[in-house]
């Protein structure tokens, strides 16, 4: 029967990230199948713990932030939890023996989302480390299934395209992180005066993260390279969106790739990959 309870915890991360985001499901489906279930555990971890950060506005996120780092440790030393998303979680993390120290700095970025409103730029650079960087980090721990060398090869372009990812998210929730959460994670950055020449600075550092970034999924194993391009695909697709755009724009709209520009990109991926051209 535990293999039905496992069974069915991991199945309700994939559902959260279903509903969350289609952009990463799509990108999870195009994986090899023995990677769907460990990114999904990944994924409904991560994304509940921002829940907890960005939405539960009428809740003491301090204390379900803590009772959920709490329990995290807590099923992970215990091999079980009852929260599902807890006890899919901990079985990726100790098949794939995912570093403790990568858990740490991922909730302590949660943690920074409840105490800081501005970053200055050693901030920023923990904040998106913690908050991404280690995401990416768990994910190869995933597709380099033990073999340490590709893990440390991969290393540095898997944490690039947690940076990219993110600071991508940043210009893209402008307005909302400003406005719902007030926050600003570019440093010496003031949302009244945000202009193009700020703008293009940051456009400029994230695609030097990109390009360092592709260089790795290029040499990525081959179960996972077809869904990691496709998620670097739609992002790099929604950068270039924001690129054309000026700075009031982005104060003023979060700016979106449509579900159909979306299935287009997974056709072409798609073909790239089959045609040996990533």
């Amino acid at each position: 029967m535990m293999a039905l309870f496992n069974k069915t915890a991991l199945k309700c991360s994939k559902l959260i990230t279903e509903h969350y985001s289609t952009s990463f499901t799509l990108g999870i489906k195009t994986l090899d199948r023995r990677f769907h279930m460990p990114i999904y555990a990944i994924y409904g971890f991560v994304r509940y713990a921002d829940e907890i950060v960005d939405t539960f506005h009428d809740y003491d996120k301090k204390t379900l932030l803590a009772r959920f780092k709490h329990d995290t440790y807590q099923a992970i030393e215990e091999g079980i939890s009852m929260n599902p998303i807890l006890q899919a979680f901990q079985i990726i993390v100790r098949e794939y023996n995912i570093e403790r120290e990568l858990i740490e700095s991922f909730l302590k970025s949660m943690e920074m989302d409840l105490y800081f409103q501005d970053y200055d730029a050693d901030g920023y650079n923990e904040y998106i480390y913690g908050s991404a960087e280690v995401v990416g980090l768990m994910c190869l721990r995933v597709f380099c299934e033990g073999n340490r060398n590709e893990f440390d090869r991969l290393c540095e372009p898997a944490r690039k395209l947690g940076s990219a990812f993110q600071k991508v998210n940043f210009l893209r929730d402008l307005k909302s992180d400003f406005v719902d959460r007030g926050r600003t994670y570019f440093p010496g950055v003031n949302f009244n005066e945000f202009g193009c020449d700020m703008k293009q600075l940051i456009e400029e550092d994230i695609q030097r993260d990109f390009d360092d970034a592709l260089k790795g999924i290029m040499a990525l194993p081959r179960g996972a390279k077809l869904g990691v391009y496709l998620a670097y695909a739609y992002y790099q697709t929604l950068f270039n969106k924001i690129k054309q755009l000026p700075a009031s724009r982005i104060q003023n709209e979060r700016i979106r790739v449509p579900n159909p520009q979306k299935f287009a990109l997974l056709a072409q991926t798609y073909v790239k990959f089959r045609l040996n051209v990533i």
